[in-house]
């Protein structure tokens, strides 16, 4: 969507003026002669295949790039291959590199996953790796300005003021947030940073975006992650997107959508707004936002009503439907159903009908369903949906949930969560025993560096960090306030509750920024605040960080593909890798040592020594057993980035193929080693396209629920009943996760070897460092390790076991608040008091002063914040202002025409001015505004506070400086989908 050009030419003024295009020209010219996409297709015809241009395109670079050096050695052409950086499709870019410039790129063609197509992020991704609005050099805040420091200097005094606040007030003080734009090797390396330096304060993207997902998904089947695959949606016959504007969200995916609808796949949106994926679809709903449970329950009424329920699936694998049955039955009804969601009886029949009549079929979710304050209950109401129809373990269904940045999923599988250690191993000792022993430290030398009684307790959430600051400190469970933060690849603008945070920030004692880009971070820490909040002694420090563009390592797309990223060009300016960062800080804190006793040191930027990636993924391999990070070698990996081409666009399976450079055969393996890929490297797994399903041998990418709740329920079996297996397993019933102990029974343990023997006596499967456990169960018996149990229905350890309906904290439909109220207020949940009821009783009438239910979303050509696309000068071009979508009867009831300025006001007292976008893709109670602004702060220009050549080029109001308070009732997912606002002409 273009709302407003401001230049009729390709270049503006300002790009003119930086030399940008000249820049670009330059760039071209220098470029190896070959041939871009459209020239590949003019000379061809549109009907050649992919693959066939991909091959071309790779093998003519590769000559031309060999004979391009000279005598002199200048002229020297490298193509290294890459993943884009923006959202989790995990789109593989060739980036052409000449002199160690990186002058060109192009889409990989052979990609099974973008099948060398981009979205406008990805095709302006070059300038990531040289975007000149970056932060160049370390900076410190002094007076209001940011001035320029050395590394020794920010390094030295940082350390200095930790461990100045540790002594003072305990390791707990200090919060890390990590960055799901880690790699998995540093998102890995900086959980065990926070370990060593005592807290498990430390959190990521993932708790803001699909915390709720993970939490919700993995208590229903056992795995928090998606099920199926992009590819895999080929294979549907109908397809529900309900929270997902996936055409601007995740745009390449929509490449497999449309090669299923070509073949008859029904395509169904649910969704408050008209969408460009609505645009696509078959059928359209309209909800009212935050019903997604009344429309998603109101379809299963008509499916239970009518026996289109899958029966069999349900007795085989499935625990607790009989009590949702009775539930949705007598609540949901059809007249329920419209009034809270406003989706009358006949489109409810009618999408029902669809997903019953067209099976397999697939339910696609993102943020829409996850940031909402009953996220966790929504979640597994799509769940149960899909359980009914039988949808779940078999090609072509499953619950495809797209994550929102580019390790979203890895950051979380391995890295920084609050609540657990990599691979979701608990807080146990039994897991940090695990832990200690990989990482070739004492288990009481850990315990030490954590206060009393805080190393089995799970941490704050990146949610909440404001009110780890400014809540009182009798109400936190741990024993100081928090006094620093760390923003490690973090935007602030992308949390809620922007007042507050300013708030906070001004009242820390330290404040760090790693990041490539300063980010909206570091103007509201340079703006000045309120007299009474200001702390006179804090610090605030700018580190530039690289993108991943100028390291190695790997990541893992939404379908749990991993990939590994080449390193295509050096670090620019002054910049450091997070990894050299992490090192080099924990070397001035004094646990460097530790931090990389089993990993290989190399050389890099400048002769200093930094963890090299392939020994830290090495790593993650030895100890990450739950969920099947020990298969995925870097040299299995590289060999897929290189043979890209065997990988079959439907299943992801390579068809033959043997890497040339490793004598590797592909042959049966699935692309990128989708997790869980068991057993160790050398066990050759071919990783799990499709979770669950077992029409295939465990040792062939099979499976089946996980057995992660017990064994039984007040009476009832949680194991799956006799039948119910993957194929070819010696045990055709359910069975428990496998222990030493259960190995012995069956007879199976003389089957390890001697030296398995001695690592798994007296462990499970997640603990066995051999791998031995898994090497039986799985190749000798075609069992599954984790056991086989039913999907669960019914969560009981949840609020609500089934799912409720519950009205938004801020919702204007006082008769909803009253049949539908919210949760009890808590306490000490995740360290602080969380409201719920107290905030909905306060506000049950405030629908009468703001009476637009406000929600937000993503754009095509914007990412997460959105510092670094809007530092973007082509990007930048496309997007101009910040804006919110309005309905025609809503402004012209206030006045209001497009491209007018006005103010979007809500219950916080903050209020944002924006541009009026008058349209018809919302209804009259709805407005949306996209939440990748920053820049301005309640109708000024924040401009004058970023550091000098590294403001953004384009800058907005960021739309949660005017969100307000709402978090999920199980992981503090906050609430930015259903809140209120109203909006008035600006003056």
């Amino acid at each position: 969507m273009l709302l407003t050009r401001k230049s009729s030419t390709p270049a503006s003024a300002a790009q003119q003026a930086s030399g940008l295009v000249s820049r670009l020209e330059r760039g071209v010219s220098r470029a190896i002669p070959t041939m871009d996409r459209r020239a590949f297709l003019r000379r061809s015809g549109l009907g050649v295949g992919a693959g066939l241009a991909g091959s071309q395109l790779t093998l003519v670079r590769k000559a031309q790039a060999a004979d391009a050096v000279k005598s002199d050695g200048s002229g020297k052409v490298e193509v290294k291959r890459t993943v884009c950086g923006h959202c989790s499709v995990g789109c593989a870019v060739d980036a052409v590199v000449e002199n160690g410039v990186w002058v060109r790129q192009e889409p990989v063609f052979d990609s099974p996953i973008n099948l060398g197509a981009h979205c406008a992020k990805g095709a302006a991704l070059r300038e990531h790796g040289h975007g000149e609005y970056r932060l160049k050099y370390p900076m410190k805040l002094v007076d209001g300005k940011y001035q320029r420091i050395s590394w020794d200097v920010a390094l030295t005094e940082i350390s200095a003021k930790m461990l100045e606040l540790k002594k003072a007030s305990g390791p707990d003080s200090i919060f890390f947030v990590g960055s799901s734009k880690h790699n998995n090797e540093q998102a890995y390396l900086l959980r065990k940073w926070a370990s060593f330096w005592g807290t498990n304060n430390c959190d990521h993207q993932a708790r803001i975006c699909h915390s709720t997902t993970v939490a919700g998904v993995a208590n229903t089947w056992g795995y928090g992650a998606m099920t199926n695959s992009y590819n895999d949606m080929q294979n549907a016959k109908v397809a529900m997107y309900i929270g997902s504007n996936a055409a601007e969200a995740h745009p390449v995916s929509m490449l497999h959508m449309l090669h299923a609808k070509e073949t008859g796949c029904k395509m169904i949106v649910v969704d408050p707004r008209f969408t460009r994926t609505a645009a696509k679809a078959d059928e359209y709903v309209r909800i009212r936002s935050g019903t997604d449970i009344p429309f998603l329950f109101g379809l299963l009424h008509h499916i239970f009503k009518n026996g289109w329920e899958d029966k069999k699936y349900l007795a085989d694998r499935v625990y607790g439907m009989d009590k949702v049955r009775e539930d949705v039955l007598t609540k949901w009804t059809p007249d329920k159903v419209q009034e809270a969601c406003g989706v009358d009886e006949a489109t409810c029949f009618k999408i029902a009908k669809m997903l019953a009549d067209n099976r397999p079929g697939t339910i696609v979710w993102c943020m829409g369903q996850t940031q909402h304050s009953i996220g966790n209950a929504i979640v597994r109401a799509s769940c149960i949906l899909q359980l009914a129809l039988g949808n779940i373990g078999v090609t072509g269904g499953g619950a495809n949930i797209f994550r929102g940045h580019d390790n979203v999923q890895g950051a979380t599988d391995v890295g920084p969560n609050p609540d657990s250690l990599p691979g979701y191993y608990g807080l146990a000792d039994g897991s940090w025993k695990h832990f200690a022993k990989t990482w070739g430290v004492e288990f009481d030398w850990i315990k030490k560096q954590y206060a009393p009684g805080m190393m089995g307790k799970s941490g704050m959430t990146v949610s909440r960090w404001i009110d780890g600051v400014l809540e009182k400190n009798e109400l936190i469970d741990q024993e100081s306030n928090l006094r620093g933060l760390f923003f490690w690849g973090h935007a602030p603008n992308s949390q809620t509750r922007g007042l507050e945070m300013k708030k906070a920030m001004d009242k820390l004692d330290l404040l760090v920024v790693v990041d490539p880009f300063p980010s909206a971070t570091a103007a509201m820490a340079a703006m000045p605040g309120k007299a009474e909040d200001l702390n006179a002694k804090r610090a605030v420090y700018l580190l530039p960080a690289c993108t991943q563009f100028e390291t190695s390592g790997s990541c893992t797309a939404s379908n749990r593909s991993i990939q590994w990223r080449e390193k295509v060009i050096d670090p620019l300016f002054e910049s450091r890798t997070d990894h050299m960062i992490m090192y080099q800080l924990a070397e001035k804190l004094g646990f460097g040592k530790e931090l990389v006793k089993n990993l290989k040191m190399v050389a890099a930027k400048g002769g200093m020594m930094e963890p090299e990636p392939e020994s830290m993924l090495r790593e993650i391999n030895k100890c990450v057993w739950t969920i099947g990070y020990s298969g995925q070698s870097p040299e299995r990996l590289k060999a897929h980035m290189r043979n890209m081409h065997v990988f079959d666009v439907k299943t992801l399976r390579a068809k033959g193929g043997v890497d040339k450079e490793t004598g590797y055969s592909l042959d049966g393996d699935y692309f990128g080693l989708p997790w869980p890929c068991w057993g160790t490297p050398e066990f050759k797994h071919p990783g799990s396209p499709n979770l669950y399903d077992t029409s295939k041998h465990v040792m062939d990418g099979g499976g089946n629920f996980r057995a992660n709740f017990g064994v039984e329920r007040e009476g009832v079996n949680l194991l799956a009943e006799d039948g119910s297996h993957s194929k070819g397993a010696d045990l055709t019933t359910g069975y428990p996760e496998f222990d030493h102990l259960l190995l012995k029974k069956l007879g199976w343990w003389d089957e390890l070897t001697d030296a398995e023997k001695a690592a798994a006596e007296g462990k499970n499967w997640k603990t066995d460092s051999s791998g031995g456990i898994i090497r039986v169960t799985m190749k000798n018996h075609g069992c599954h390790p984790f056991g086989n149990a039913k999907a669960r229905a019914v969560v009981w350890n949840f609020p609500d076991p089934i799912p409720q309906h519950r009205e938004p904290l801020y919702s204007n439909r006082p008769d909803m608040i009253a049949k539908y109220p919210t949760h009890d207020d808590k306490k000490a949940f995740w360290r602080l008091p969380t409201l719920f009821k107290s905030v909905q009783d306060a506000n049950k009438d405030i629908g009468k002063t703001f009476p637009l239910i406000m929600t937000s979303g993503r754009l095509v050509e914007y990412e997460g914040g959105g510092e670094e696309t809007r530092s973007n000068p082509w990007l930048a071009e496309l997007q101009q202002d910040m804006f919110v979508e309005i309905n025609p009867a809503a402004a012209n009831d206030r006045g209001i025409r497009n491209g007018e300025q006005v103010w979007v006001k809500t219950p916080t007292g903050a209020k944002i001015k924006v541009m009026a976008l008058i349209t018809e893709r919302v209804d009259r109670e709805t407005v949306f505004l996209p939440f990748h602004y920053s820049g301005h702060w309640q109708g000024a220009d924040m401009a004058q506070y970023y550091p000098d050549g590294a403001k953004p080029v384009v800058r907005g109001e960021a739309v949660n400086t005017a969100t307000t308070y709402g978090y999920d009732s199980v992981t503090m997912m906050q609430e930015t989908k259903t809140t209120l606002c109203q909006i008035e002409k600006a003056a």
